[in-house]
């Protein structure tokens, strides 16, 4: 559970700093609003270190498909467009990919 709460809290992170250089650079918002986006993404990859995976490269290739379905999600929920039914199919794809390459990295086994 801990995997997940973390993986969820970078996605935010990384999302929400994305966006805001996104405002600032695309929407015309003042360029002050990089700053909290410059503190989201080190809280991001902060975030991606505490991960429980041996390699950071497996990590950051399963947090690749947590981060397109919370990519979804914020289109929802802060930019107010519904994803399509393949957004929705593609998404659920790549959480099975999450969960093979956290299944074969041993993520999901009780530590002894």
């Amino acid at each position: 559970m801990k995997l997940w709460a973390l993986y969820a809290a970078a996605a935010f992170c990384e999302i929400a700093g994305c966006f805001a250089f996104w405002a600032w650079l695309r929407n015309g918002k003042p360029a002050s609003v990089a700053i909290p986006g410059v503190i989201a993404l080190i809280t991001f990859a902060w975030l991606l270190t505490r991960v429980d995976v041996a390699y950071a490269g497996r990590a950051y290739a399963a947090y690749g498909g947590i981060y397109i379905v919370a990519s979804l999600i914020w289109l929802s929920l802060v930019e107010g467009q519904r994803p399509t039914g393949t957004d929705i199919v593609g998404a659920l794809i790549c959480l099975a990919g999450v969960a093979v390459i956290l299944a074969g990295s041993g993520a999901f086994s009780p530590k002894a």
